[in-house]
């Protein structure tokens, strides 16, 4: 298999990836043995891969490792992208980079550290000017403060990257936000109390 399969391969799995309405909307798989068969493919492909691939490669096995809950995995190859696109001086790179490894250390339990890679991500694209990945910033620190219970300030987040969403019109993006806006909903919602004649 080259590159050029194993990219053309990916936009299958569109169809095996899905949000957890009962797990913070984080993406999950219906079929992990069908993931780990793409990372196999892909580690054989680091072997004889250019720079630039290589950073695909190991941007692409991030996500997967990820999505396959061995988020030290992910870390570590995402790691190797941030290095790769901070020494290249892409910024675009960078920023995509760190809202990946930002998503890998919240499944890893490693919120704080989440938050900080989604602030340095949001800085870089304000600082300049880079409006494409912003929606995704603040869609990713937004659900990572909901994980958080910080409700409020994820609200604002999800806020903020609904109306970047719109101006794009991307419906897919759109209806993303509005999940996540939903889910917040839900979880501002008291709780029912418990009758203690019931006990």
């Amino acid at each position: 298999m080259n590159i050029a399969d194993f990219k053309e391969n990916l936009f299958a799995l569109n169809d095996i990836i899905f949000f957890d309405q009962n797990d913070y909307l984080r993406e999950k798989t219906s079929n992990p043995l069908k993931i780990l068969q793409v990372i196999s493919d892909a580690e054989a492909l680091l072997k004889d891969s250019n720079e630039d691939d290589k950073y695909f490669l190991y941007g692409t096995l991030g996500n997967l490792y990820r999505i396959i809950e061995q988020p030290k995995k992910a870390i570590h190859s995402l790691s190797y992208c941030l290095n790769h696109s901070v020494e290249e001086r892409n910024l675009s790179r960078e920023i995509v980079t760190l809202i990946r490894l930002g998503e890998a250390l919240k499944y890893d339990s490693n919120h704080i550290e989440a938050l900080d890679k989604f602030n340095v991500a949001l800085n870089l694209c304000k600082a300049n000017k880079i409006v494409d990945y912003l929606d995704f910033v603040l869609q990713h620190k937004g659900k990572c403060l909901m994980e958080l219970a910080i409700l409020n300030e994820a609200k604002e987040c999800f806020l903020e990257a609904l109306a970047l969403r719109k101006t794009k019109g991307n419906f897919s993006l759109i209806d993303s936000t509005q999940q996540a806006l939903n889910l917040l909903k839900e979880l501002k919602q008291p709780r029912a109390s418990i009758d203690n004649s019931d006990i």
